[in-house]
């Protein structure tokens, strides 16, 4: 099977059916080539339901969970996107084709350099990709329309809240394995959000994650 064949069963096979109907995202997902984001080894599993590992413990969200990801997010030309867990650069180069500039946080030099030279190739420039360990938060005094979290957190540290613009939206997957949930978090005043549950799913922390504490009587 072709590569373009493959990426279109990926959107009518796995994510249309996982109720992602915003046309916006269906088209990107066939635009950008994730085959262009995913080592040689793992080059026949690009468009698979699956997991891809990407080293460091890390992997690729399953496709159809970065679509509802990016569907949830309802990101306009006009947003700041940040996203914490660069990996392979995939959904950096998803974020980029819908926001106005995307800041990518890795804590894994290699990830962000082997990032940085494939979203070259594709002249994906509106993005400052940095190294560094986000798990608990990443303030540079910006605030954000848009955060994506990519590994997921036992809990959803504060400091993320507190770089949300009013209005912005937050795409976090909390818990511990087996039992994890993606939500969307809103904020909506100065210091109100909204939590909305999205689904189940698992996913490899982000290193350095903190679970929340525990007491002991």
């Amino acid at each position: 099977m072709g590569l373009e064949q493959a990426r279109f069963n990926m959107i009518e096979q796995q994510i249309r059916p996982w109720d992602v109907l915003d046309q916006g995202i269906l088209d990107l997902l066939l635009e950008v080539p994730r085959d262009h984001f995913v080592d040689e080894l793992h080059q026949g599993l690009a468009y698979a339901d699956t997991a891809i590992a990407l080293g460091h413990g890390q992997v690729m969200m399953h496709p159809k969970i970065e679509a509802r990801m990016l569907q949830a997010l309802q990101i306009h030309p006009t947003d700041r996107a940040l996203e914490i867990g660069t990996g392979s650069g995939f959904v950096t180069a998803l974020l980029a084709n819908l926001a106005h500039h995307v800041t990518s946080v890795d804590i894994h030099a290699d990830f962000t350099e082997q990032a940085r030279q494939r979203l070259k190739a594709l002249a994906i420039n509106n993005i400052s990709l940095k190294t560094g360990d986000a798990a608990q938060g990443w303030d540079e005094g910006q605030l954000y329309d848009v955060i994506a979290i990519t590994g997921s957190l036992p809990v959803l540290p504060d400091a993320f809240k507190k770089i949300m613009n009013r209005g912005g939206r937050l795409f976090a997957i909390l818990g511990e394995a087996p039992v994890m949930e993606a939500v969307l978090i809103r904020r909506i005043g100065n210091n109100e959000w909204t939590q909305e549950n999205l689904f189940e799913t698992e996913l490899p922390a982000l290193l350095n994650a903190r679970a929340p504490s525990t007491f002991v009587f």
